[in-house]
This record gives structure tokens, C-alpha cells and sequence, in this order.
């Protein structure tokens, strides 16, 4: 079966009055993130959107770099889909430090429903990528992940997994703020 994709990013699904978190189920574990619709409600939207559609189930990750990041929300698995839409950037105000979750993307204004969580103490990264969540719980699990062995990718960047990393499903919770 072909992978979802949509006309348009949806429409405001996320409340004002309530903080969202993210668990992201793998294969090697939970990782639990704190979604910051505070600073990125667009992104924020279009994640918990995708999440709740059941957009990412049975995804992976594709890109691995021991000492950067993990990245995921391909629906290919190669790092070449997306959602079938494009959305804007959101202002980036504080560093990519470890446990981060942003936007990966392929220039300005490509955000669609590839992420990543960072691994290192600081990636270095200029802000291009909107950040919209921080890591809460499960730095073992990202740990494992980001430390997998990995091979040649088809660019010749050597971070492609030599096994399958499975996101088996992403889970949405909300609380009501206050």
C-alpha cells in the first residue's frame, strides 16, 4: 500500500488552553517528548495531525549520526517522501542541544513530516530547522538508536542503519494547561 499523503497540511487541530507530548514508540524502546506549540504551533499542529492519522506507524528511522542526531518520518524510509504538502518555517530561539526535536527539511520553507531528535550535546546547526519539542524521557532509548551500526546511504554519507530502526507507532497525549 502506497503511503498517505495529503492535498494540504491541516487546518488548527491543537488548543491554546492544553500542552501536548509525543511517545515515540521504536523497536528499541519509548522516547517521550515534550511538543512546544508555545514556539512553533504550526509544526506542533502538523505533527500531532500526522501522529493521530497514523501517518508515522510501522515508519523508521533513515538517517543516523552517532554525535548529531536520529531523523525519521519518511514515509519511503529513504529520506525522499513526505506528506504530499509543504508548510512555512517558525522562528528558532534557543540551540539544538541534545534531545531536540525539529523539523528536517530540504531549504526554506519545506517542513513536511521529516524530524529529528538531536543526539549531541550541541549540533552546531544553524537555524533552519524549527524546533518544536524537547526530549523528556527515554535518552537511553535515543542513545541505542543513535549509537546503531550504519552503512553507505545512497549519497554516500555513511549513516544510513545496517539494520531496520522501527518507529512503530506515535502516541499523542494533552493536559490541560494550569
Amino acid at each position: 500500500m502506497p503511503p498517505k499523503q495529503y492535498e494540504n497540511s491541516p487546518g488548527l487541530i491543537i488548543e491554546a488552553t492544553k500542552r501536548y507530548h509525543a511517545i515515540i514508540k521504536t523497536d528499541k524502546g519509548d522516547m517521550t517528548v515534550e511538543l512546544l506549540s508555545e514556539v512553533a504551533p504550526l509544526t506542533v499542529n502538523n505533527f500531532v495531525f500526522l501522529a493521530r492519522d497514523g501517518f508515522y506507524e510501522n515508519n523508521q528511522f533513515h538517517r543516523v549520526i552517532n554525535g548529531f542526531m536520529i531523523q525519521g518520518g519518511c514515509p519511503k524510509g529513504d529520506g525522499t517522501g513526505g506528506p504530499g504538502y509543504r508548510f512555512r518555517d517558525e522562528a528558532v530561539t534557543r540551540p539544538y542541544v541534545r534531545g531536540t526535536l525539529a523539523m528536517a527539511n530540504s531549504g526554506p520553507n519545506t517542513n513536511g513530516s521529516q524530524w529529528f531528535l538531536v543526539h549531541g550535546a550541541d549540533a552546531g546547526l544553524p537555524p533552519n530547522y524549527t524546533i518544536f519539542g524537547a526530549l523528556t524521557e527515554g535518552d537511553d532509548v535515543l542513545e541505542s538508536l543513535a549509537t546503531s551500526p550504519v552503512r553507505n546511504s545512497r549519497s554516500g554519507e555513511n549513516s544510513q542503519p545496517a539494520e531496520r530502526l522501527a518507529i512503530l507507532n506515535i502516541e499523542i497525549t494533552e493536559t490541560d494547561l494550569g
